[in-house]
C-alpha cells in the first residue's frame, strides 16, 4: 500500500500504549491495530484530528506516501 501509517513510531516516541492511545482518541484498540497494520481503507477527518491532538503532531507525522514498486 503506498500510504504508510507511522502510528507505531509516534506511540513509541510518546511512550504511549495502544490501549491508552485508543481510549484518548475514542477508538477501539482493534481499530488502532487496523491503522498500524496498513489495513485501513479510510480515516475520518475527525479521527485524524483526534489522533493529532492526542499525539501533539501533524497529519504528515503519521501518514506518508511511497510510490508503488511498479509505478
Amino acid at each position: 500500500m503506498p500510504i504508510i501509517v507511522d502510528l507505531d513510531v509516534m506511540l513509541a516516541k510518546r511512550n504511549m500504549s495502544v490501549g491508552e492511545f485508543a481510549a484518548a482518541v475514542g477508538i477501539t484498540p482493534a481499530n488502532v491495530a487496523v491503522l498500524k497494520n496498513g489495513r485501513a481503507k479510510a480515516v475520518r477527518f475527525s479521527t485524524l484530528e483526534a489522533i493529532c491532538r492526542v499525539l501533539g503532531c501533524q497529519p504528515g507525522d503519521i501518514l506518508r506516501w511511497v510510490p508503488d514498486e511498479g509505478a
